[in-house]
């Protein structure tokens, strides 16, 4: 099972689109958002994955009220969590915030097979013990390439899309 783990999209339209495109033909079953997407616009973006997203707020949370009532109602297939998501698959434990000291704290303890974050805009993957730990990186493009992960869980082999270098953006 392929997994995408996307963050800090910031309302950048383009590059969300692009990484969404990307997950179908590629056989992603699963997107965790981890934070500041902002805008309730962009989740119409999510949606259009047509599997399931879970997501969370990040410390630019845009509209929560319509973020929240929007996930679930108007889109079926995204769950919003608050601050904080865990959630189970591909027999993995994952649980999913924006901030990477609360993800490292939860990576310590070893409860999660995976701990997903984003907040400071760059990619990296630890281990921990039996826990890995994934930043996915931007998707917003302002402080390094845009991009996300892709985990393959049988092997937990974590991959970087770029896009612009790896898949171009979408157009519109």
């Amino acid at each position: 099972m392929r997994i995408a783990i996307m963050s800090d999209s910031h309302d950048h339209i383009v590059n969300l689109r692009a990484a969404v495109t990307y997950c179908g033909p590629y056989q992603v079953a699963l997107i965790i958002h981890c934070g500041d997407l902002i805008s309730p616009f962009m989740l119409e973006e999510l949606a259009r994955f047509g599997g399931a997203v879970h997501l969370v707020y990040g410390n630019n949370p845009g509209d929560k009220h319509l973020i929240s009532q929007f996930c679930g109602a108007r889109f079926p297939n995204l769950t919003h969590h608050g601050d904080f998501g865990a959630l189970e698959a591909a027999g993995l434990k994952f649980a999913f915030t924006h901030y990477p000291q609360m993800a490292r704290g939860l990576a310590a303890q070893g409860t999660f097979d995976v701990v997903c974050c984003g907040h400071n805009h760059r990619y990296q993957v630890e281990q921990f013990g039996p826990t890995l730990l994934i930043n996915p990186g931007e998707l917003l493009g302002k402080d390094d390439q845009p991009g996300f992960a892709i985990l393959h869980a049988g092997d937990r082999r974590v991959e970087r899309v770029e896009i612009g270098r790896q898949i171009p953006p979408q157009q519109n």
